[in-house]
């Protein structure tokens, strides 16, 4: 087990969060976020593996139909870019609008689970069951459903094609342009 813990402190030092994990939502739009994102949280040297942690995350709308949850440490150099950005560029304001709007501070309760404002909720068309996926420095939260007919949407060639556009041309990813 102490093993296991120095394997999750070192991947949550060097990457951010590795993992796929489901809970659920209760009736009060309260979550656990899963023992193994916790344990890779900067601060998991001091939570236990059933205690409840006291770490402060901002939770907003992602990208596409799910929410973000960024651990403190992951939004403050965000918004401290966002809060630079020029205030007479009407693009700025616009994207400051839409990406900031509905970001909240979330703290855990004395159980450990995480409320998530109604309003977000809505936006992700949440139900019970949710999927928390890594996203390097951040997680993100899914309807299970939503998730699932995410990834059916790409079939294994979409998906190849999609990596090579993206990573395909980057020096030291293992994978390179052979004409180049």
């Amino acid at each position: 087990m102490c093993q296991n813990n120095y394997f999750y402190k070192k991947i949550a030092r060097m990457t951010g969060f590795l993992g796929e994990y489901e809970s659920t939502l209760d009736a009060k739009g309260r979550f656990l976020v899963p023992a193994a994102f916790r344990k890779q949280l900067p601060e998991a040297e001091s939570v236990a593996e059933n205690a409840s942690f006291a770490q402060a995350f901002v939770i907003n709308r992602g990208f596409e139909k799910c929410l973000t949850l960024y651990p403190l440490q992951s939004w403050q150099p965000i918004f401290e870019k966002i809060s630079s950005l020029n205030d007479f560029d009407p693009q700025v304001r616009a994207f400051r609008r839409y990406f900031l709007n509905g970001a909240v501070t979330v703290e855990p309760d004395s159980a450990g689970r995480l409320l998530i404002p109604k309003n977000l909720s809505e936006y992700a068309g949440l139900t019970k069951d949710l999927v928390l996926a890594s996203a390097v420095n951040k997680i993100e939260i899914w309807d299970k459903a939503q998730y699932q007919q995410f990834f059916e949407s790409y079939s294994p060639e979409s998906f190849s094609d999609l990596a090579n556009q993206v990573m395909g041309n980057n020096p030291g990813t293992g994978t390179g342009n052979k004409n180049g």
